[in-house]
């Protein structure tokens, strides 16, 4: 990590007073998240992730997908939050700054480290709703101890529909709701750190390039530059975990 790029990164946070933070896979990855395939035993271990992330894939085979995206939830809840996401929520309860946190993640690991009001813009592990009618489901969910092949989705209440994981999965559109709550924010922080994410996924990946063209100053947190890193104003390179303790002062 370059002294240099984090003493401008604490300079940038100590005169802003709202943060926004943008995190991404990279996030999660000291928590063991990012590797979540290497716990993967039997029925899933040669499954490609994208042959099960699109609508079309849920309409030909929603036992299967089912079931392994309760597996993942059920990896998710044995990791443990890092010291990044520790760190995130300390700034949080700060009373000189506002931080909101915006989040590609689909992880609970930010509200477990003790976050709040964090914008889910890929959807969450931990929310189902009616794949028809987009009803929330709020009726019990047991995830699985052992990856098992398919899982038979409960059915929604009102229309009768399968009951289907709360992510958002190839072709579909971001919720419109925390779109528009992310833009805002935004639109509204005097600092922008952004934090384990490529910034090649686009939509979300728009929401940086906003903040850059209004003249906020950007901090990105990445082992590895990115294609964001040209418009940071400082980029330390480091993981989530070994520079967001040391960051806000």
């Amino acid at each position: 990590m370059s002294a240099t790029q984090l003493e401008k990164a604490r300079e940038i946070l100590g005169s802003a007073q709202h943060i926004e933070v943008f995190t991404g896979a990279g996030m999660s990855a000291d928590s063991g998240i990012a590797t979540y395939r290497d716990a993967e035993t039997g029925v899933w271990e040669n499954v490609d992730p994208t042959a099960m992330a699109s609508i079309d894939a849920w309409a030909r085979r929603p036992e299967e997908m089912y079931a392994w995206y309760l597996w993942r939830a059920s990896l998710v809840n044995r990791a443990e939050p890092n010291a990044g996401h520790r760190a995130l929520a300390l700034w949080q309860r700060r009373e000189d700054k506002k931080v909101t946190i915006t989040t590609q993640n689909i992880d609970n690991l930010h509200e477990r480290a003790g976050s709040t009001n964090v914008v889910h813009l890929h959807g969450s592990l931990f929310e189902f709703r009616c794949a028809i009618c987009s009803r929330p489901w709020r009726g019990e969910v047991d995830f699985p101890t052992e990856p098992v092949a398919e899982i038979t989705p409960p059915e929604c209440p009102l229309c009768g529909n399968l009951i289907r994981p709360g992510v958002v999965w190839f072709g579909e559109a971001l919720p419109h709701r925390e779109w528009e709550e992310a833009e805002a924010r935004m639109a509204t922080a005097d600092a922008v750190v952004v934090v384990g994410t490529s910034g090649v996924v686009f939509p979300a990946a728009g929401l940086p390039l906003m903040a850059h063209e209004l003249g906020t100053p950007i901090v990105e947190v990445t082992p590895q530059r990115t294609d964001l890193s040209s418009i940071a104003a400082a980029v330390v390179e480091d993981t989530a975990a070994n520079a967001l303790p040391n960051m806000l002062l």
